[in-house]
């Protein structure tokens, strides 16, 4: 029960922290730091309602992680070999595209992403995700929402939430990137 209140308060912040305002627009740095409890349009759902909806088969699972870059500095030879991404099994991952600003070349990708993921329909429900206290799945489920998505879903906790209610992982593969 102590391990089970530890990874909770871990995950979700102390009960007395002040709520987060949402933005207006794009959250720009500190991208690992409480989020708000809303997005504007969107759906905001815990691990155990995504858990429902990736039951359902319905709906379009994003994870947004960033993919961190091959440092530049490494040896020659030196072989690079990236960690693994456990997520939710059927997710597909668009990583980078959930910074606050996004180069042109990788908010096509994402939309590109976006619109082979639903096969071409913006009705199509899509729940977005990252790790727990991460700014980047609200900014992309943001982002989607002014690509004329309607029925969106956020999921605040990602993974850590899900793997925390010991729901399925597996190792997902990013989409290549442009």
């Amino acid at each position: 029960m102590r391990a089970a209140c530890l990874a909770a308060l871990l995950i979700t912040g102390p009960a007395f922290a002040e709520p987060v305002p949402e933005p207006s627009d794009y959250r720009e740095d500190e991208y690992r730091a409480p989020v708000p409890d809303t997005l504007a349009g969107a759906t905001v759902v815990d691990a155990v309602e995504a858990h429902d909806l990736w039951q359902s088969g319905n709906v379009v699972f994003v994870d947004v992680l960033p993919r961190p870059p091959k440092p530049k500095n490494l040896p020659e030879g030196t072989i690079w070999r990236e960690r693994p991404r456990l997520s939710i099994p059927g997710s597909i991952w668009l990583p980078n595209v959930g910074y606050g600003r996004i180069a042109e070349v990788t908010d096509q990708w994402f939309r590109d992403g976006l619109t082979n993921a639903t096969g071409e329909d913006t009705s199509r429900p899509v729940l977005f995700f990252c790790l727990a206290n991460c700014w980047m799945s609200w900014n992309a489920a943001k982002r989607a929402l002014e690509y004329g998505y309607t029925d969106v879903y956020w999921l605040p906790g990602g993974t850590d939430t899900w793997e925390f209610e010991e729901f399925p992982l597996a190792e997902i593969t990013a989409q290549p990137e442009p």
